[in-house]
């Protein structure tokens, strides 16, 4: 591939807004008729009600399937032998991240188009052309590149504001990154996630995706602690859910992330959400890149504003092992992980300073 290839990759379509999951034939149908749909437990009676209905007053047929709560290759097999039997044309991955990467793979197999319906806004992985596939134990078994994103991306307003309000403030601090990191590899010209070079628009939707949350995401938490959706939330989904998928895709992730990943193997962290991990992560990346205090300023009262944990003991680590950070330092640099994406070398020595100071600038900030 040349070395200058850049690209913007999204879902074909991406709507957002009120009672979408018993309109959901309106938005299935131009792609398909008989709908194979891999469901979470909690709402799976909710769709076959809301969802089941809608479809069958369109004309179209649809089978509905509990998902078996982890994304493993035997699951995805187990629901593309189901998906051929029924007879399907298009896949609906309706819940968490796991039942939503299923129905991503199992589609992808398949060679049908896919419908997904998130129904916490925690991550930006709905809009992604990526699943996360898990062995039997939990454990990450590998990444399963797809050729392309979602038909259709659906975030139902009403339910995502209804989710534990954690799950809403662990999207935010996935998404607060975004612009970081985007910044760091269009600077660095690294690789964004589909391998080739960032885009200014991808750098653009980044950079919208932090002013949007500046502006909202303060609100929407409130709005979210009381369960009610608000113009606010709405604009805060897109920017969790949208903005941060493609901003992420298509700009690139850099230190934040890949600290993250060495934050992985730390257990008394393996409670704390993937969006509160990156947002530690984030600000370890900043300290590296001796970002402006008013910058970092910015960032932190955002992360303390929204609820989000802001030092290593908010994340759950009670005692600071040297030695184990040093291993999640070496990890975050590991050859083909994003630290490569910044913009001047990092070394694990780095990292760990980075983290000590972060931690330390973080307890700084606490009231």
């Amino acid at each position: 591939m040349s070395s200058n290839v850049k690209s913007v990759t999204s879902p074909k379509k991406f709507i957002s807004g009120m009672n979408l999951l018993s309109s959901l034939n309106d938005y299935m149908k131009s792609f398909g008729d008989h709908a194979y749909i891999i469901c979470d437990e909690f709402i799976l009676e909710r769709a076959k009600t809301e969802a089941g209905h809608s479809i069958e007053a369109g004309g179209n047929k649809a089978v509905f399937e509990k998902f078996n709560y982890e994304c493993t290759k035997d699951e995805i097999n187990r629901n593309r032998e189901l998906a051929r039997q029924s007879g399907a044309n298009i896949i609906i991955g309706i819940g968490g991240g796991k039942t939503l990467d299923t129905a991503k793979a199992t589609a992808y197999y398949e060679k049908l188009p896919v419908v997904i319906f998130p129904t916490i806004a925690s991550t930006d992985a709905p809009c992604t052309a990526l699943a996360v596939i898990y062995k039997k134990d939990g454990s990450f078994d590998e990444y399963l590149f797809l050729p392309s994103n979602p038909d259709v991306v659906l975030a139902d307003t009403g339910i995502l504001a209804a989710a534990p309000a954690r799950f809403f403030a662990a999207g935010i601090g996935d998404a607060l990154a975004t612009y970081f990191e985007a910044r760091a590899c269009f600077r660095s010209h690294g690789d964004n996630l589909v391998l080739m070079k960032p885009s200014t628009t991808g750098l653009g939707l980044a950079k919208l995706c932090y002013d949007t949350l500046l502006e909202n995401a303060v609100k929407a938490k409130i709005a979210v602690d009381r369960h009610i959706p608000t113009r606010a939330v709405e604009a805060t989904i897109e920017a969790t859910i949208y903005l941060s998928g493609v901003g992420a895709e298509s700009g690139g992730l850099a230190a934040a992330h890949a600290i993250h990943n060495g934050m992985t193997a730390v257990k008394s962290l393996h409670k704390a959400q993937h969006g509160e991990k990156v947002t530690f992560g984030l600000l370890a990346q900043l300290v590296l890149e001796n970002a402006p205090k008013e910058e970092l300023d910015t960032v932190i009262k955002l992360i303390k504003d929204v609820g989000l944990p802001l030092t290593l003991k908010d994340l759950g680590v009670k005692d600071f092992d040297e030695k184990e950070w040093r291993q999640v330092a070496k990890d975050a640099c590991a050859e083909g992980d994003t630290m490569g994406n910044m913009p001047f070398p990092v070394t694990p020595d780095d990292v760990y300073n980075a983290i000590v100071a972060a931690n330390a600038i973080a307890e700084s900030y606490h009231d």
